[in-house]
């Protein structure tokens, strides 16, 4: 285990683990050069990714709980909003988006905007003032301001269900990229990612957590740009294909003429009509601001203004995967149409049958020339089969595959470490066995992650929906569960114990309740509302009640009031709420 100072060993895991990858990603690069098999590669490098990333966690495994789970609270902004970028861009990000932009054209923006405007509610409304608690989770907070243990259970409960399906939608992305590059079918490929994960995620705590997310994040850009930059610059003469791809929806426009295919990339394509369109994008907005793993890194800064500095750095470091994925699903559509053109895309590509051998690619013309009507890629794999689309050596389609298990295992890590935490800290600590000591309370979180992955893993295998569509699930159910309660827990001192309950149970009942009817075919679709965007359902009830049922209740006590406006002013301690659970125990600012 390394020794030292965070920024210390910071520095020197980051040195170590990319320039670790660079020198593996070059050797493999010249070793197929060299002639070494396709498969070969594509092995090596799955199997030296999860190498790297058990060796983090590792060197950085903890015994204390503040290091387990806020990593002693002593992550600089700059750091933290790294390793939260790179968690954030998880499968979904990196998989998904650009996709769904690819699918559903202009409507696939809805994502792009729902995911990014999330972090300036963050920003706004809620980390500095869960810094300033000073606590390890959410529940924390919910038992403090609320009073006691039945505001932990019911955040808790939310928390796990929320972050549950949010690690089905990832290891979904494991299974896509071990099915793919390992030669397993589909399911075997989901529980291979399932033990990639547990290896990499059991030993270290939010401190290894971060060091392997810092270290990551570059990973995850390069894989994510590689290709693009190379179709862009193929295509346009420029290597920057944020600013290019005009050019190619303009080529796209003449070939889909040509061909007979949808004239604009952009155009409405109808999957996510007017209010699903907006519903989206506010549950995906409320979501972000709603997800227990992504609120716990702002636990972990030194201070409130560090948390503040830290959001602002994970939206730069996030806009940079996030405006490339526009261009990726322009050049990709713009490669395939070309090759439609110049009828070098038949149905007996090497790389159509590997897509089709996972059920991710279909072709109906057999095996000549194919038309638009002939072809059917699934989004989910858009990203990982563009670069053998293009016919660049299989070594860039090994580095993105790298980046998206990067991506899919960084934010599976944060997923489990949340639920662990849920459960060994919230349920196990403080209401079951308080006097239990750090390492017992260790050894329940990480069979409880371990439980959690491997249903996790079991339902991922069914193949509920796509990964987006798994992923909005989560943020609906977070949304509707949680963001009514921090919100106005944060901002209306009327807010009451039974208000906050009646809106946390309401909201996240009418959600799932919605989703699980919906998609088992038991009701239509209410409105045409999608499963995605239940939570335009389940948000509203969430505040309705809160308020009305605060309303007609009595106020928080003056103590209770006092806490509050101590939580919203930047300095100075936070103020003890007389016997509530915990408040005694909430830090000073920093």
């Amino acid at each position: 285990m390394l020794k030292g100072d965070f920024n210390q060993n910071m520095g020197r895991v980051f040195v170590i683990y990319t320039g670790g990858c660079l020198l593996c990603a070059l050797a493999l690069g010249l070793l197929s050069l060299a002639g070494i098999s396709d498969r070969t590669i594509g092995i090596a490098f799955i199997l030296l990714t999860v190498a790297f990333y058990a060796s983090m966690g590792l060197l950085g495994r903890s015994a204390p709980a503040a290091d387990y789970y806020v990593a002693g609270h002593h992550v600089p902004a700059l750091y933290n909003g790294m390793a939260t970028a790179a968690d954030w861009m998880s499968a979904a990000s990196f998989l998904g988006l650009a996709g769904a932009i690819y699918a559903a054209g202009y409507d696939g923006l809805a994502f792009l905007l729902g995911w990014t405007g999330g972090y300036i509610l963050v920003a706004v409304l809620l980390a500095p003032y869960l810094r300033k608690f000073g606590q390890f989770t959410v529940p924390d907070f919910l038992s403090a301001r609320y009073g006691g243990k039945t505001a932990r259970v019911t955040g808790t409960v939310i928390l796990i269900s929320a972050s549950f399906t949010y690690v089905v939608a990832q290891l979904y992305g494991t299974g896509i990229i071990a099915a793919r590059f390992l030669g397993l079918d589909f399911r075997a490929g989901v529980f291979a990612g399932l033990a990639a994960v547990l290896l990499c995620s059991l030993r270290g705590g939010m401190r290894a957590l971060i060091w392997t997310q810092v270290a990551q994040y570059l990973v995850v850009i390069a894989a994510y740009l590689l290709p693009v930059v190379i179709l862009s610059t193929k295509a346009t003469g420029v290597p920057f294909p944020q600013i290019m791809y005009g050019q190619a929806l303009r080529r796209i426009a003449a070939l889909a003429a040509e061909l007979g295919a949808t004239p604009e990339l952009f155009a409405p394509s109808g999957i996510l009509d007017g209010v699903n369109f907006f519903g989206v994008a506010l549950c995906l907005m409320l979501g972000t601001a709603s997800l227990p793993h992504v609120l716990a890194r702002f636990f972990a800064t030194p201070s409130v203004r560090e948390a503040r500095i830290s959001v602002a750095w994970s939206l730069l470091f996030i806009f940079v995967l996030y405006s490339a994925a526009p261009a990726y699903a322009a050049f990709a559509k713009l490669e395939i149409l070309q090759r439609m053109a110049d009828r070098t895309l038949t149905g007996d590509a090497a790389w159509l049958g590997q897509w089709s051998r996972i059920g991710l690619a279909a072709a109906s013309g057999g095996g000549g020339p194919l038309n638009i009507s002939q072809l059917h890629l699934d989004p989910d794999a858009l990203v990982l089969a563009t670069p053998e689309i293009a016919g660049l050596p299989f070594v860039v389609a090994a580095v993105v595959a790298a980046g998206a298990l990067a991506a899919a295992m960084s934010s599976a890590d944060g997923l489990l470490l949340s639920i662990g935490k849920a459960v060994s800290h919230d349920i196990y600590f403080r209401l079951l066995d308080p006097q239990a000591d750090p390492r017992r309370r260790l050894m329940v979180g990480r069979l409880a992650m371990a439980a959690a992955a491997v249903l996790a893993a079991w339902m991922a295998g069914s193949r509920p929906a796509g990964i987006v569509t798994v992923v909005g699930w989560a943020f609906s159910l977070a949304a509707s569960g949680l963001f009514p309660a921090l919100v106005l827990g944060i901002w209306w001192k009327r807010a009451t114990t039974l208000g906050a309950l009646s809106g946390m149970i309401a909201g996240w009942s009418v959600c799932l309740a919605y989703i699980l009817s919906a998609e088992a075919g038991w009701i239509q679709p209410i409105l045409g509302v999608h499963t995605i965007a239940a939570g335009l359902y389940g948000i509203p009830v969430a505040f309705v009640a809160t308020l009305l049922v605060s309303l007609v209740t009595p106020p928080p006590s003056p103590n209770m009031q006092d806490f509050i406006d101590s939580i919203r002013t930047p300095r100075g301690c936070v103020r003890p709420v007389g016997d509530a659970e915990e408040a005694t125990t909430a830090g000073p600012a920093g």
